[in-house]
C-alpha cells in the first residue's frame, strides 16, 4: 500500500522536509535537529526531497531549495554522483529521479477507470527490466487553471502529464494532471454505436455513451449494416466542422442481444478483448510443460467440479485418511492448481497482456479472458486424461478441523474425472450415474468426508454467512433472455469454496514464513461510520450490534440468525453487506475481516485472475521449484500491480452489472405499462430502488410520483414517510409497481408505485419546516408533487 511519504505518523524517525514562502527552506528531521540553510543535507533528507517535489529534482532546483552556493555546490554534486552510483539515484533529462520513479512530466497512456471513475494512466515508455510500469491516477479538473479548463482525456488517449507523488494511501503511487493530449486513440480509433439508416443510403452512427457525438456514415461505408444494428466504426475523416465521418468495420447484430450489450459494456469500461499478434503468437509457440523440478502425481486421482458449462478447469481436488497415528481420525487434502506461471513468465508478451487485463470478464454468453484459449483452455486446463503441470498444496487436518501441516509441491497430473456440481451432488445424495458410480466410494465419499471435517473448522472460525442468493440469466438461441433463476446452493459448491480457501490460506502461510513479499487478498472490517450507520438501523428492528472497534465476523453473524425467517431477513442482510468495506489486493496484509481469517491470498485461479499468477511465481521463486519464479522487479512494483489489479477487479464486475442490466431492460422493453411484483432495495432523498426478484433487475420510483405528500428521508430507518398522512415505505417493503419507462441502452428502468404506503415510526416525521435536517434525528423532509393525470 503507498505510503505518504509527507505523513510523519507512518514513518516514524524520519526527517519531513517543507518547503515555506518564497522559497524559504525548513528541514526538521524527527529529532527536532534544524537543518542549516545553506549547508549539505543528509543522504536521507535529499532523497525524501526527490521523492516528494519531483517538479524540483534538477540540481539548479535542488541547490535553490537548500540555499546552497560555492563550495556547497561542489560538495552537493560530488554526493548525488555518489548517489547515482550506488543506485539510489538516476538521471532523467534534467531531473534526478529514485530508480522506478517517474519523472516530473511525462507521456501516459490512459488505460482504465478506478471505482470512483478517475482515469488511470501507465508511462507510455517503460523499461522492459523495470518491471510493471507504475499506475497513475489522472485528475481531470480545471480548479485553478486561470487560462481556460485543463485538457480532458479518455480511455485510450496518450496524453503528455505533470506527475505528484499521491497523497492517499491504498490506490496508485503517483497522481498526474493532463497538459496535453498528444493523441485521440480510443480502443485503437474504434467506436461503438447504432446505426440509423438514411433514405438515400448510408446514415448515422448514434453514441451508446452520454458523452459521445454523433458520426456520418457515407453509403460506400455502410457495409452489411441495417437501421437498428449495433455496430464498430472506424473514424475515416475528421475535421473542425461537420460530423466526424465514420466506416462500418463490424456488425455486431441486433441491439436487442445479449452479444452486443456485453460488447457495450466492453468498450464503455475499457476492457481489452482483443490480443494482440505478438501474444497469439507467443500462445501458439507454447508446448507441453517438460517433467523438470516436477514430481510424478500422475497416479493420484485428482478430479475437477466445475459448473456443467466450464470450459477451462484450473483447479482438481482429492482426499484421504491420514494415515499418521498422530492424526487419528484426520484427513489429507490435495488441492492441485494449473502451472500458469510456467507458460506465463516476466516480461513475456502473454504477462504484458495479463497484466493490462487483470482478470477474466463473465458475461452471460462469453467471456473476455485473461490469457489466451491457447493457454487457458488448452494447455493449463487440467483435463480428464491429459498430463497437466500443476501446483499442488497437500494439507493436514485433524478430525476437529485443525490445520496439521500443509506442503507444497510442482506436480505433473492427469485429473481422473471432469464432473459437475450437479453431477457430482446427485452420486452423494444416492442417484449416480455411469461416471460417478465407479468413483464413488474411491473418490467422491472421501471428499465428502473431508469437507464435513473442514466444516467443523469453518463453524469454529465464523466467517461471515451472509444470504445473499446471486441469479443466473439463461439465454435463448438469440442472445436474448429466456428466463431468469437462483440456483441452488449445493454442498459441492461448498466443498470445493472450502478447499479453495484452505488452499488460499496455505499459500499466504508459507509465502509469509518465508519472508517472500506477496500480493494478499485483504478485507478490512467496516469502518466507524458505517458502523453507525447499521447500528442505527439495527435499532429501528429491535436488533443490537455491540459497540467498539473489535467487531468481529461473528458478531454479525447473531445479527443475521435472529432476522432468519423474519419479514425483514432479505433488508438485514442488504445493510450488513452496504456495511461491510470493499476487498482488495495489497502487500501489506491487513487479514480478511470477512473470511476471518488473518492470512490469506488468492492461489487457486492462476487462468483467471493475475494476482494468482503472482502468488504462484512467489512460490516457485522461494521454494526453489524450478523456472517462471518472481522478479526482484515485480517484487519492487507489487504496490502497483496490487492498485492496479484492484482496479481491474472493479471495472470487471462493474461491467458484467451493466450488461446485466441493459439486458434486463431490453427484455422488459416490451412489457411497459405492466404491473409487477417488488421489493424496495434502497432509499434515497430523491427516491426508491426497487428490485423485481423474478427477473433480477433493478429501477427507480422517483419521488415525485409517490403522491401529494411530502416526504421525509430517515435514514436510520431507511424509509420515506408521507408528512401529512405518516404513510410511506421502507427497505425491505414487498410491493406491486408498474413499469412506465424502459432505456435498455441505459440499462434503466422506471417504475410507478401502485401499493399504498403503511404507517411508518413517528420518528421519520420529525423536522423542521425548512425542510433541514432536525437535531433529533435523521430526517429529511422531501417534497413531492402531484402525479401526471392517469397515473395515480
Amino acid at each position: 500500500m503507498t505510503r505518504n511519504p509527507r505523513d510523519r505518523t507512518e514513518r516514524p524517525g524520519k526527517p519531513a522536509v517543507r518547503i515555506g514562502r518564497a522559497g524559504k527552506k525548513v528541514i526538521m528531521p524527527a529529532d527536532d535537529t534544524v537543518i542549516i540553510h545553506g549547508a549539505v543535507p543528509p543522504r536521507d533528507v535529499l532523497m525524501r526531497f526527490i521523492s516528494e517535489n519531483p517538479d524540483k529534482a534538477s540540481k539548479r532546483e535542488i541547490y535553490k531549495a537548500f540555499g546552497l552556493k560555492g563550495e556547497t555546490r561542489i560538495e552537493l554534486k560530488s554526493m548525488l554522483r555518489d548517489m547515482e552510483q550506488d543506485g539510489l539515484l538516476e538521471k532523467k533529462r534534467n531531473s534526478l529521479v529514485r530508480p522506478g520513479a517517474l519523472p516530473p512530466v511525462t507521456v501516459l497512456d490512459i488505460t482504465t477507470r478506478d471505482k470512483d471513475g478517475e482515469l488511470i494512466g501507465r508511462p507510455a515508455e517503460w523499461p522492459d527490466d523495470a518491471g510493471v510500469a507504475p499506475a497513475v491516477s489522472i485528475r481531470q479538473s480545471s480548479v485553478g487553471q486561470s487560462k481556460g479548463k485543463m485538457p480532458v482525456g479518455g480511455i485510450g488517449d496518450r496524453v503528455l502529464a505533470k506527475i505528484f507523488p499521491a497523497k492517499d494511501r491504498g490506490g496508485p503511487a503517483y497522481t498526474a494532471r493532463i497538459i496535453k493530449v498528444l493523441d485521440r486513440k480510443r480502443n485503437n480509433n474504434a467506436a461503438l454505436g447504432v446505426f440509423r439508416a438514411s433514405p438515400d443510403g448510408g446514415g448515422r452512427i448514434m453514441p451508446i455513451e452520454k458523452r459521445g457525438e454523433e458520426m456520418q456514415v457515407d453509403a460506400e461505408h455502410q457495409g452489411p449494416a441495417k437501421d437498428g444494428d449495433l455496430v464498430e466504426v472506424e473514424i475515416v475523416r475528421s475535421g473542425r466542422f461537420g460530423l466526424p465521418r465514420a466506416a462500418v468495420k463490424t456488425v455486431i447484430g441486433s441491439v436487442a442481444t445479449e452479444k452486443a450489450i456485453s460488447m457495450i459494456a466492453i468498450h464503455a469500461h475499457g476492457i481489452p478483448y482483443i490480443f494482440p499478434d505478438s501474444v497469439i503468437k507467443e500462445a501458439d509457440a507454447a508446448g507441453p510443460a517438460t517433467m523438470s523440478h516436477r514430481e510424478d502425481w500422475r497416479s493420484l486421482p485428482l478430479i475437477t467440479i466445475d459448473p456443467a458449462d466450464a470450459k477451462d478447469h484450473d483447479d482438481a481436488v482429492h482426499a484421504e485418511p491420514d494415515p499418521s497415528p498422530d492424526n487419528e481420525g484426520g484427513v489429507i487434502v490435495t488441492v492441485a492448481i494449473a502451472d500458469v506461471s510456467w507458460y506465463v513468465r516476466p516480461k513475456s508478451a502473454l504477462d504484458h497482456e495479463a497484466a493490462k487485463r487483470g482478470n477474466s470478464v463473465y458475461f452471460p454468453d462469453r467471456v473476455v479472458p485473461m490469457l489466451p484459449e491457447r493457454i487457458s483452455n488448452e494447455l493449463c486446463s487440467l483435463k480428464q486424461g491429459v498430463d497437466r503441470p500443476a501446483l499442488a498444496v497437500r494439507m493436514r487436518f485433524s478430525k476437529e478441523g485443525r490445520k496439521a501441516g500443509h506442503t507444497f509441491h510442482r506436480i505433473m497430473m492427469k485429473s481422473a474425472a471432469k464432473l459437475s456440481y450437479n453431477q457430482a451432488q446427485a452420486a452423494i445424495d444416492g442417484n449416480p450415474d455411469d461416471q460417478t458410480g465407479p468413483l464413488l466410494d474411491p473418490i467422491l465419499k472421501p471428499l465428502w468426508n473431508a469437507y464435513a471435517i473442514l466444516t467443523r473448522g469453518r463453524e469454529r472460525r465464523q466467517p461471515l454467512e451472509l444470504n445473499m442468493p446471486e441469479r443466473k440469466i439463461v439465454l435463448k438461441a438469440d442472445g436474448t433472455v429466456d428466463r431468469v433463476f437462483v440456483p441452488d446452493r449445493l454442498d459441492a459448491h461448498k466443498l470445493i469454496e472450502e478447499m479453495m480457501i484452505q488452499a488460499n490460506v496455505a499459500a499466504a502461510e508459507t509465502l509469509e514464513i518465508k519472508r517472500q513479499p506477496l500480493v494478499y487478498r485483504v478485507h478490512g472490517a467496516p469502518s466507524l461510520a458505517k458502523q453507525e450507520t447499521l447500528r442505527e438501523f439495527l435499532a429501528t428492528l429491535d436488533l443490537s450490534l455491540v459497540k467498539g472497534g473489535n467487531l468481529r465476523s461473528n458478531h454479525f453473524n447473531g445479527i443475521l440468525s435472529q432476522a432468519v425467517d423474519k419479514p425483514y431477513e432479505t433488508m438485514v442482510n442488504e445493510m450488513v453487506l452496504r456495511s461491510q468495506s470493499q476487498a482488495i489486493y495489497s502487500p501489506e496484509n491487513i487479514g480478511h475481516f470477512g473470511l476471518n481469517l488473518m492470512k490469506y491470498a488468492h492461489f487457486t485461479s492462476p487462468i483467471r485472475r493475475y494476482a494468482d499468477l503472482i502468488v504462484h511465481r512467489a512460490l516457485v521463486g522461494t521454494l526453489g521449484l524450478g523456472e517462471g519464479g518472481i522478479t526482484p522487479a515485480e517484487e519492487a512494483a507489487l504496490n502497483d500491480i496490487a492498485a492496479e489489479i484492484s482496479t481491474f477487479e472493479r471495472r470487471a464486475m462493474a461491467a458484467e452489472r451493466d450488461t446485466v442490466d441493459r439486458l434486463i431492460a431490453h427484455h422488459l422493453s416490451g412489457r411497459v405499462n405492466e404491473e409487477f411484483d417488488g421489493r424496495i432495495s434502497g432509499v434515497t432523498k430523491a427516491g426508491l430502488f426497487v428490485t423485481l426478484p423474478a427477473y433480477g433487475a433493478d429501477g427507480f420510483v422517483p419521488i415525485s410520483t409517490l403522491g401529494r405528500d411530502y416526504f421525509i428521508y430517515d435514514e436510520a430507518h431507511q424509509a420515506l414517510s408521507g408528512e401529512k398522512t405518516g404513510l410511506g415505505y421502507r427497505l425491505g417493503d414487498q410491493i406491486r409497481v408498474k413499469l412506465v419507462e424502459a432505456v435498455p441502452l441505459a440499462g434503466a428502468l422506471r417504475f410507478e408505485m401502485i401499493s399504498e404506503g403503511r404507517k411508518m415510526p413517528t420518528a421519520t416525521r420529525s423536522f423542521h419546516k425548512s425542510g433541514r435536517r432536525d437535531r433529533s434525528g435523521g430526517a429529511r423532509k422531501m417534497p413531492g408533487t402531484r402525479p401526471p393525470r392517469g397515473k395515480r
